[in-house]
């Protein structure tokens, strides 16, 4: 496993902490799809951090719709934290196949052409 100053290093993009609300898909071991409401906290072009009511497993795949775009992404859970509130747990995620800016979000070290 990858300590975490190794993955800081290897991070490809920058991080911007934002509240935006999301809709997390995951299938359950008997085949049932949960569906809830999350919101994500930070992101990034390739990941966020979310805040979601339920703890899939790491490796697991998850499904994220941006509420204001509609817009869906399968992500891949890389990390899971306990809760800081109660039923309220922190994954982190990386998009897998990525989209132009999945979040709709200027990042600070994008650079824009003439």
């Amino acid at each position: 496993m990858a300590s975490a100053r190794a993955m800081l290093e290897r991070r490809r993009s920058s991080r911007v902490p934002i509240r935006i609300p999301v809709k997390v898909f995951r299938s359950k071991d008997n085949g049932e799809v949960q569906n809830a409401a999350a919101e994500a906290v930070s992101v990034s072009r390739y990941g966020a951090l979310l805040r979601a009511p339920f703890l899939p497993d790491v490796g697991s795949r998850i499904e994220v719709q941006h509420e204001a775009s509609r817009e869906s992404r399968e992500f891949r859970v890389i990390s899971v934290k306990s809760p800081r509130e109660k039923d309220v747990f922190e994954l982190g995620v990386e998009i897998l196949y990525p989209a132009q800016n999945f979040w709709d979000v200027k990042f600070p070290d994008e650079r824009y052409g003439s």
